[in-house]
């Protein structure tokens, strides 16, 4: 098939390595390049890296909403577009140039968690189980048919980090497989229930401050789903800190409460924590043990 690729963060480049392996792509639509860092650096987007690495023509339009944009897709005359996080909003105009349509890899199990953070949102909330679905976009946001799903159990453990990567995999081979069903006419779109649909967020840095009066297991998902980014926070020793893994540990008391030093053990609502690895502002990461051997703290001290 020739097509058209549409992504820019770095979930949407396994997919374009799998694509470029069997496909005729013509091109790839990612974001502008954007200043990052304190020097505001002009980066590329992870799209645009791996398009040029393939050697496949890259294109970035500020927007899909103009005739340039549109003449500019159509110039390349697609069987199908393949979208996996874009950030942006396609309108129909768009959506009816390739034959084949465009076909979304979304990183949940549709209708559940459309929206910005659907992979955050599993981990947040203590799903067993998550995964990818290829769909028929339409105008509105995560809504269109479901062509093909496939699952994948989240680790007890596992960050969202992790499962970014994992799920970014699996939309790789799920596209190929979706696209072969396309062109043979031996998958059936099928619409979403509306009443199972639900929808995510962005997430953002409010999420941050861990509440020690809430359960070992929603703390435990708060520190794994802000994982990598942007990272729960505690004040330890009067010091804001990021907490950047923990797990469910044996232990009570009152809530935020250190339980012992050595393993750092903090007491929740219910149940405790055990902090292994951390950040204080302006330093970098260490060890929990590190931390506590540095800041002399104490059983019986109280986080925040």
């Amino acid at each position: 098939m020739k097509l058209v690729y549409m992504g820019t963060p770095d979930f949407a480049v396994p997919a374009l390595e799998k694509l470029a392996q069997v496909h005729d792509v013509a091109a790839v639509f990612t974001q502008p390049d954007k200043p990052v860092g304190r020097k505001q650096i002009l980066t590329p987007p992870d799209v645009k890296v791996c398009a040029q690495r393939l050697g496949i023509t890259v294109c970035q339009p500020p927007s899909m909403k103009t005739d340039e944009a549109l003449e500019l897709l159509k110039g390349f005359a697609p069987d199908v577009v393949v979208v996996a996080a874009y950030g942006q909003i396609l309108p129909k105009s768009v959506l009816d140039v390739p034959k084949y349509g465009c076909v979304n890899i979304h990183g949940s199990l549709l209708p559940k968690y459309r929206g910005a953070a659907p992979i955050q949102q599993a981990v947040l909330n203590g799903d067993a189980v998550t995964g990818v679905t290829t769909m028929l976009m339409d105008v509105g946001l995560d809504t269109g048919d479901i062509l093909m799903k496939k699952e994948l159990e989240i680790g007890e453990n596992e960050t969202s980090a992790e499962l970014f990567d994992r799920l970014s995999r699996l939309g790789g081979e799920l596209i190929l497989e979706t696209l072969t069903a396309l062109e043979n006419g031996t998958v059936t779109p099928q619409k979403q229930d509306e009443s199972q649909a639900t929808q995510t967020s962005k997430i953002d840095k409010s999420l941050c401050p861990i509440d020690f009066s809430k359960s070992s297991l929603e703390i435990h998902n708060q520190i794994r789903g802000l994982y990598s980014w942007p990272i729960a926070t505690a004040q330890i020793a009067g010091k804001r800190v990021k907490i950047h893994k923990a797990r469910k540990a044996k232990g009570s008391g009152r809530a935020g409460t250190v339980l012992s030093v050595k393993p750092l053990v903090v007491a929740c609502g219910e149940g405790a924590i055990e902090i292994l690895e951390l950040q204080p502002e302006g330093k970098k990461r260490m060890t929990a043990e590190a931390f506590a051997a540095g800041h002399a703290l104490k059983r019986g001290d109280t986080l925040l």
